[in-house]
């Protein structure tokens, strides 16, 4: 098999275990849910869970336990970008050809939206507890407490810190407030 196809064979897998983990699109947040699911299931190459599943493999892991973690890595990474795209930071309209969750969504559906898919995706990584066995727990612990650490205030809102920074002092000479 080349490598488009082994690709293409590993994307496919992980929109299956996305449609296992995401929420129903039900009851009164029905609205934000679409936003998220709508903007998780809008492409992308998919190259986190792919990584995290390939480096799980490569040290021996087998079965399921890691699925929870490959699901919560792309909620993540989708809750990055529906707060990249809203109006206070990068204003952008379009991702990947399609409309960005704030022009379809509106910007407070976009923002409990990736609000709601950063949290989930932590409810998500816990369910790998009930697929671990007893000597895998504190693999569980030490994974989730990873996943935990790159969104936050030293990860990935520190780099978004300094581009904003960066930006507000080429445009107005200050900080922006």
């Amino acid at each position: 098999m080349n490598f488009k196809d082994e690709m293409k064979q590993k994307v496919a897998q992980i929109e299956i275990i996305l449609d296992e983990y995401l929420p129903a699109q039900e009851g009164l947040q029905k609205t934000v849910l679409t936003a998220m699911n709508t903007t998780v299931k809008a492409g992308g190459k998919r190259l986190r869970p792919m990584l995290i599943n390939e480096t799980y493999q490569m040290f021996g892991g087998k079965g399921d336990i890691v699925k929870p973690f490959m699901a919560a890595i792309e909620m993540i990474h989708t809750y990055s970008l529906i707060h990249d795209d809203l109006p206070a930071l990068d204003n952008d309209d379009y991702r990947r050809g399609q409309k960005t969750c704030h022009i379809v969504y509106g910007e407070d559906m976009a923002i409990l939206a990736g609000d709601a898919l950063l949290n989930y995706a932590y409810e998500v990584a816990t369910k790998a507890f009930d697929l671990a066995e007893k000597d895998q727990i504190m693999n569980v612990v030490e994974a989730i407490k990873i996943l935990a650490s790159k969104p936050g205030i030293y990860g990935r809102m520190w780099r978004i810190y300094r581009t904003c920074v960066s930006d507000s002092r080429r445009y107005s000479g200050s900080y922006r407030r």
